[in-house]
This record gives structure tokens, C-alpha cells and sequence, in this order.
């Protein structure tokens, strides 16, 4: 046993479960719930007489062993969450080889969206305010709920019985198996389920309605509070779909009888995967096809298939310990892209990855406060700071360059084979690459262990000398300013070197430098389709080339060597004028992956100038418009049955980034169809641009506008409208009303869950970015009591409130506020928004100038 292990927080060894019968019954009234728990125990040590259970805010009011012996003490200890239950001296030896440990105990019904939980919500058809009871359990929050053996690799069978009014509606993991009505109460037992970890247990009470797909051999449900539930057909269909594609995938059936999807009010993340009973925020799940955006729609197909794909890798096969998390998610996260690629391939999301989930882990790992994928976690308390994009989305990157370096049918079949062999129970991270090395016959460990292992990624520097081609590694820093103590890592780095005679994927940089001799040097790229995590820097003279050679790149190379030359511009490692000069070329860019990518780094480097004089924000948006503009006005922004996925979301982009960079033809446009909309017209605008239809009232101003987006706020025609309308009221910039937006975060207007979206419009100015570090500081008290350090939000809602800025006198200003509170729970993200700072300050101040002149010189300043 490693030390590392000895370090964890862990309950002792001397019993371990077999399995729970729990009944629970939440009172509405006075927001508590009673509950019994009935623990079958293996006795593994009988000279230990406690037994160590994990519990939190929960009364014990009796226990008993093995049916009559009481214990002489109980000792709960509410800072490691553990409950001792002493007994005799000499009980343990007296039981035989299992016991059962019978506790009655109470909780809270909590609003902290963590273990069993009261999500409150407005009936659409009656209009009050209601409750549903529901769980989160994962990562440490089930023993809220119930005290257990709260740890991944504890796995037992579970018998749950419910019991409330019965006009409500019982769900758990498993299918009923028996329901009756006594002394006017309904008790609703459940089938037992599979072994299985206690993060994955889930049970429901609440008023529901359901629709259903008919397509695969068990019951598939969408469950919503009555009068949503018409919503949750795409999500029904698509379960269904995606459990029989699934099957086949992976050669091993769904183990469970049914598979229910619920639509949950207040939730803190986007879904989770519990076992047979998938729990959605409603905007994740439930979905009016006809008038939502093509983000909402893949955004949903997406939540749905991750989870899906957790069914089996995570539910069936367990990771070991939370380090393990990234393998977990990464993989559901890839899962949910191969499916997406299969049923929707118009929507190229293999070239999408590219701007979402690779940007993503590249900026967060750019970091110097980033962590390592495979992350030793200790404390409850650390877990949910895992939950970022490096468990997510460098894992999932890191999955998808051993899927092309293994090929992706070989990739599955060693995926398939592991979870055969290790169905029920849990394994490591090594045991997913010995699979994957037995499938392929490479060495997959020495490869990944250090890509799991080691924080970071490289900067691959290019030097050329006639047709000699040399790269060296190095660690990047969004800051540039890696010490030699933090760059002794050497990644393996797949070169994946195309040129004029196609791809040489044979060439592995695994030394700090290799040089390789071309037949014709004209024209070259590394990486290859960018599968592989590293930023590229050139010369000069190859970026100036490759602002003429788009026709000889791919969509997923334009697309990365945009967002690397942005990369390398705010690191130092290049000058800001080859990335302005490399998208002003590529202004006849016709694929919306690349259009995309420029908007978001064109933006970026806006963001970074935020607080620069306005009229250098005036060139950056005249600038845009040059690269928008025109091609927006002659595509359009009507949008016809006729028009192709691609298309749909060209003309999104466009018409959006033109709004935001002030064209006037776009924005007269936006207006028109704001006032015929509030007006009455319900058609006027096209859902898919509504967005951005709604930042341009808010970009124009005034409070009547603000009024009007409020109003869409309280009564709108969707949950994809609401969301969108609580997001521009943080994108007006007026003082008085920025203070109204804010004073509607605490007073209830909104939800905990969506505290964080107005927050995400005010991130967007200046004034906005103020206002919100004015008000997290005037609220602190309140804030983290909302959102407790155990919810990962709190990091969260820290990050946007201050990673807005961009100079080192702002960086002071928050480590100063922050010195005098702990930092518990979210010091992690408060590191990554102070490195993110920094890196913004150093690029205003270094390349200032020369964007100025640049502007200038290119006739964007007035």
C-alpha cells in the first residue's frame, strides 16, 4: 500500500457493506425527511468494536446490530463527516461473518442542491411555488442522505422504499416492485439494484408526468413537473437510440430494467449519470425543437450521451477513487462526440472538437495553478474541484488522440474488453491501458502515464533551415514565463507532419528536439487535423505563408492554427500582428467551424482589451466588421427548411458577430424584429439568432429595453428564451440598471442553479466586470452560504466575478480581499482567474502598440 493511499481520508476496513434496505420520507412542511437504513455488513476484522459510517447533517435517533445490541456511544464528527458507533468490547466476535447495523435517523430537506434536496419551482399551470425532492449524491453527498460507506469503491445492492402523498410520484434506480396506499400514505419499494456506488444512488418524490419512446426492449421516459413534460420527446427518442447504439458499441446489454430521464428545477451542474434515473437541469434535457438554437439542440443531444455512455463506463465499471474522475467524464465526454458523429454527422463534431473541447482544455492547462489529469485527491472537500475542464475536456482530448493513434475501432474494442473484465466492480486508470495495449499491441501505458501524470502541455517551436525542419519542446504558459524547474517534463507528442505528400504520422517527438529533412519545404503543418494537445509556434515568414495556403489545410488545421497563432500572440511567443494578419486573409473563410474560432479569438483578444481607450475598441470592432460583415448582409438571416446544418450555423455566426461589432445593417435589423417581437409577433425573430437578437437591444440600451428582456425573463415562451433573456440582462451597461440585474442574484428572482448566467452577460464589458467584483465583495457572506466550497459552483461564480480584468493593479486588489477569508473549496479557481489575469496584462501591455498601429495602418482608426 502506497503512502498516497495511507494519506486519503478513509473510513476503516473493519466492516464493509453488502447491501442497503432504506426507506425514506420527506415531510414538505417543514423541509426534513425520516429515514431508516437497514446496513448488511461483512465483518472483516471481528476485534474492532465500532463501526465507521460517513454522515452529514443527519440526526441518528436509534441503532442497533444485529437486531438487539445497542451501542455505548455514539461519536459523530461533523468536520470529517464520520458518525463511530461504539459497541461493547467483544460484540464484533460474537456476530458471525455478516451482521446488520439498523439505524432510524433525520435530515434536511436542503436548497444546496447536494444529497436529498427540495428544488423549488413555479407551476405552469396553476402558477405557485412547489417543491420537488430530489438527489445529487456524486461526488460525497450521498451520506446527506442517508448514512453510508460514502466511498466509490464501497459497492453494495440497494433496496429503497418511498413513502409520501400519494398524489406524488415515487422514481428510483430501479422499477417498482411493489406499491400500496396505508393510513393515507403511499409506500413505493423498488426492485433491488446491482452492486453499485452509493454516488450513483438517486430516488425522487415529487409531482410528475412523463412521455415515452416505444423504439428499444425497456421503458425509456423524460419525467417533468406537469405541463414541461411535452418537451422531453427529442431526449426520450434519442435515449432509446442511444442505449441500442451503445449495446452494440460495447457488446454488453443495458442491466437495467428501465432507464428514466428527470427534469430537475434547481440543479448545480448540467446532469448525472445515476444508474437507471438520469437527473438533467431542465435546460439540458427538455427541448422545443422548433424554436430553439442549434447550440441548445446539440447541447442537449450531447448532456444525454454523455450521460448515456456513463451507464456502462462509470455505473457498470466504477473508477477505484476520485483521481480516477477524469477517465470517467473524458471518456463519456469522447462517447458522447462519437455518437453525436454517428447519428448527426452534418454536424461535423469531430472539426468542432477542435473549438470547444480542445480550446477548452488548452486554456485552462495553459495555466501555471492547472493540475494533472490524474489529480491525488485526499479530502471530500478537494473532489469538486476536479470537476473542470482538465477532468473533462484534456481528458477527452487525451482520449481522442490515442483513438486516432490506436484507429477507433481498435480503441473500442479495448474499451469493450475492459469493461467485460471488470463489469460490477471498479478498476484504475492502468487497467483501461493495459486493455487498450492487449487490443492494439502498443505500449499505451508509458504514452498516457505521462499525459496523466505530468500538468501541462507543449509549445512545439519550429525552426527551419532550407528543407531541414527541426521542432523543439518546451512546457507552455499562457504567461510565458516558464522557469527551467517547470519544464523538465518531455510529452510523448505525435507530430502527425502533413505536407505536400500527405501525413506522416510515424514521427514521435518524445526527446526535446528532432529534426526531420522535407523533399519540398513549401508547404507544411504539424499535428495534422490538430488531434494532438500542443500549441505550434513559427516563424514570421510560415505564418505569413499560411495566411495564403488555406485550400491546402483541412477545417480542423485553419481552425487550430487560428486559435494557436491567438494562443501564441497573448504568450509572447509570436507578434499579435501574424494573428491579425493570418484571419484578415482568411476573410473568405467559408466553414462555420473556422468562422467560429475566429469570432472566439477575435473576441478574445477584445476581452484582453476591455479596458483600453474606446477608440481602439472602436478599430477592433471596425476590424471585425471587415471579416463579417459584407458576408453576413449576403447570406442573410432568414433561415429556410432547405438550409443545411452548416449553412444555418454560418449564418448564425455571422449575423452574431456583426451585431456585437456594431455593423449598422445588422443591428438596425436585430431592433426591428426586438420591438415587432415584444410587440405581439411571436415569429419575428428566428429562434436560432434570438440570442444575439436580445444582446443588441441590450448593446443599444436604455431602460426600456432592460424592461422588456425582463419581462421575456419572467414569461417566456421556452426555457431556452428565459435562459437567454436572464443572460442579457447583465449585458446592459448602464449603472443603475447593472445594479437592478444584480439585486436579482440574491432577492430570489433567480435560482441558485442560474446565479452565474446574468453574471456571464456582465463579464462581456467593462462596467460589468466592475459591478460584479463590487458585488461579490459587498456579498461574500451571503454568497458563500448559498453556494457552500463543496459545490463546485462557488469556484465557479469566483471565476467569473473576477477574471475580467486585466491589469496587476486588479490582481492586488483580489488577493487582498481574498487573504482575509479562507479559500476552501475554490482555491483552485481563484489561482486559475489570477493566472488568467496576469497573462492578460502582460499581453495589453506588451503588444498595445503594436495593435494600435496596426489598426491604424490598415485604415480601421478613425
Amino acid at each position: 500500500m502506497s503512502s498516497k493511499i495511507i494519506d486519503r481520508e478513509v473510513l476503516p476496513t473493519n466492516v464493509t457493506p453488502l447491501h442497503y434496505d432504506l426507506q425514506i420520507e420527506p415531510n414538505f412542511k417543514d423541509f426534513t425527511f425520516k429515514g431508516i437504513a437497514k446496513i448488511e455488513l461483512k465483518i472483516n476484522d471481528k476485534n474492532v468494536d465500532s463501526i465507521q459510517l460517513n454522515a452529514l447533517d443527519i440526526e441518528i435517533q436509534s441503532s442497533k446490530l444485529a437486531s438487539n445490541i445497542e451501542p455505548s456511544q455514539i461519536v459523530p464528527n461533523k468536520e470529517t463527516q464520520v458518525v463511530d458507533f461504539i459497541f461493547p468490547d467483544g460484540t464484533l466476535s460474537k456476530v458471525g461473518e455478516s451482521t446488520t447495523l439498523e439505524l432510524n435517523f433525520t435530515g434536511i430537506l436542503n436548497d444546496q442542491m447536494a444529497g436529498f434536496y427540495r428544488a423549488k419551482y413555479e407551476d405552469k399551470l396553476t402558477g405557485e411555488i412547489k417543491y420537488m425532492a430530489t438527489t445529487q449524491m456524486e461526488p460525497t453527498d450521498a451520506r446527506r442522505a442517508f448514512p453510508c460507506f460514502d466511498e466509490p469503491n464501497l459497492k453494495a445492492s440497494f433496496g429503497i422504499t418511498l413513502v409520501s402523498d400519494p398524489s406524488l410520484t415515487h422514481l428510483s434506480n430501479m422499477d417498482v416492485k411493489e406499491e400500496h396506499v396505508e393510513n393515507g400514505k403511499k409506500f413505493t419499494t423498488f426492485n433491488v439494484t446491482p452492486k453499485m456506488s452509493t454516488y450513483l444512488v438517486a430516488f425522487i418524490v415529487a409531482e410528475l408526468k412523463y412521455v415515452e419512446c416505444k423504439d428499444f426492449r425497456i421503458p425509456v421516459r423524460v419525467y417533468a413537473t406537469p405541463g414541461s413534460e411535452k418537451d422531453g420527446q427529442f431526449a426520450a427518442d434519442l435515449t432509446a437510440k442511444t442505449l441500442d447504439f451503445f449495446e452494440n458499441t460495447f457488446g454488453i446489454k443495458y442491466p437495467l430494467p428501465k432507464m428514466d430521464n428527470v427534469a430537475v428545477h434547481e440543479f448545480s451542474a448540467g446532469a448525472m449519470e445515476n444508474w437507471g434515473l438520469v437527473t438533467y437541469r431542465v435546460v439540458d434535457v427538455l427541448l422545443d425543437e422548433k424554436n430553439s438554437t442549434l447550440d441548445r439542440i446539440q447541447r442537449v443531444a450531447e448532456v444525454v450521451q454523455h450521460e448515456l455512455a456513463h451507464q456502462w463506463f462509470g455505473n457498470l465499471v466504477t473508477m477505484d477513487w476520485w483521481e480516477g474522475l477524469w477517465l470517467n467524464e473524458g471518456f463519456a465526454t469522447w462517447m458522447s462526440w462519437y455518437s453525436c458523429n454517428e447519428f448527426q454527422p452534418t454536424w461535423n463534431v469531430w472539426q468542432q472538437y477542435v473549438t470547444d473541447t480542445l480550446q477548452h482544455a488548452l486554456n485552462l492547462d495553459s495555466l501555471r495553478s492547472s493540475h494533472p489529469i490524474e489529480v491525488p485527491v485526499k479530502r471530500a472537500e478537494d473532489i469538486n474541484q476536479i470537476f473542470d475542464a482538465i477532468s473533462y475536456s484534456k481528458g477527452a482530448s487525451l482520449l481522442r488522440m490515442i483513438s486516432k493513434w490506436l484507429g477507433e475501432d481498435v480503441f473500442i474494442k479495448g474499451v469493450s474488453q475492459y469493461l467485460s473484465q471488470f463489469k460490477y466492480g471498479n478498476a484504475k486508470t492502468e487497467d483501461l491501458w493495459t486493455a487498450l495495449s492487449k487490443a492494439s499491441g502498443k505500449d499505451v501505458s508509458s504514452v498516457m502515464n505521462i499525459w496523466t501524470k505530468k500538468v501541462g502541455f507543449p509549445v512545439i517551436s519550429v525552426k527551419e533551415e532550407n528543407n531541414k525542419i527541426t521542432f523543439t519542446q518546451n512546457r507552455y504558459l499562457s504567461t510565458g514565463d516558464v522557469e527551467s524547474k517547470e519544464d523538465k517534463t518531455l510529452y510523448p507528442v505525435f507530430l502527425a507532419l502533413k505536407s505536400k505528400d500527405g501525413v506522416d504520422n510515424s514521427l514521435v517527438l518524445n526527446e526535446r528536439s528532432t529534426s526531420v529533412v522535407l523533399k519540398d519545404a513549401d508547404f507544411f503543418k504539424a499535428n495534422s487535423d490538430q488531434s494532438g494537445i500542443y500549441i505550434t509556434s513559427y516563424s514570421d515568414e510560415r505564418w505569413a505563408k499560411f495566411s495564403k495556403q488555406a485550400h491546402l489545410l483541412s477545417v480542423e488545421d485553419r481552425t487550430g492554427l487560428v486559435a494557436d497563432a491567438k494562443s501564441l500572440s497573448a504568450s509572447g511567443y509570436t507578434s499579435t500582428t501574424n494573428f491579425l494578419n493570418l484571419v484578415a486573409n482568411w476573410k473568405d473563410e467559408e466553414s462555420f467551424v473556422v468562422l467560429d474560432q475566429i469570432i472566439n479569438s477575435i473576441s478574445s483578444l477584445k476581452a484582453t482589451w476591455a479596458f483600453e481607450p474606446e477608440e481602439v475598441r472602436d478599430s477592433l470592432d471596425a476590424f471585425t466588421r471587415s471579416l463579417v460583415s459584407e458576408k453576413a448582409h449576403t447570406l442573410g438571416w432568414e433561415f429556410n427548411d432547405s438550409d443545411s446544418f452548416a449553412t444555418q450555423r454560418t449564418k448564425v455566426a455571422l449575423f452574431s458577430a456583426s451585431c456585437a461589432a456594431r455593423d449598422p445593417v445588422t443591428e438596425r435589423s436585430a431592433i426591428e424584429m426586438f420591438e415587432k417581437y415584444v410587440a405581439g409577433d411571436k415569429k419575428a425573430i428566428p429562434a436560432l439568432i434570438k440570442p444575439s437578437v436580445f444582446n443588441t437591444a441590450a448593446r443599444v440600451g436604455g431602460e426600456e429595453n432592460y424592461e422588456k428582456i425582463y419581462q421575456i425573463y419572467k414569461n417566456p415562451s421556452n426555457n431556452d428564451e428565459k435562459i437567454a433573456a436572464l443572460r442579457t440582462l447583465g449585458r446592459f451597461k448602464d449603472a443603475k440598471l447593472l445594479e437592478r440585474t444584480l439585486g436579482y442574484l440574491l432577492d430570489g428572482t433567480v435560482l441558485n442553479q442560474d446565479i452565474y448566467i446574468p453574471m456571464q452577460g456582465m463579464r462581456a464589458h467593462k462596467e460589468g466586470i466592475v459591478a460584479l467584483w463590487g458585488w461579490l465583495q459587498a456579498n461574500w457572506t451571503e454568497v458563500s452560504k448559498r453556494l457552500p466550497p463543496g459545490l463546485s459552483m462557488l469556484g465557479s461564480v469566483v471565476t467569473i466575478c473576477t477574471s475580467g480584468f486585466t491589469s496587476f493593479k486588479a490582481i492586488d486588489e483580489i488577493k487582498a480581499f481574498f487573504d482575509k477569508i479562507s479559500t476552501k473549496g475554490f482555491d483552485q479557481g481563484l489561482a486559475q482567474s489570477l493566472d488568467t489575469i496576469k497573462s492578460k496584462a502582460q499581453w495589453v501591455n506588451r503588444d498595445r502598440e503594436m495593435v494600435k498601429q496596426y489598426l491604424k495602418t490598415n485604415g480601421y482608426s478613425k
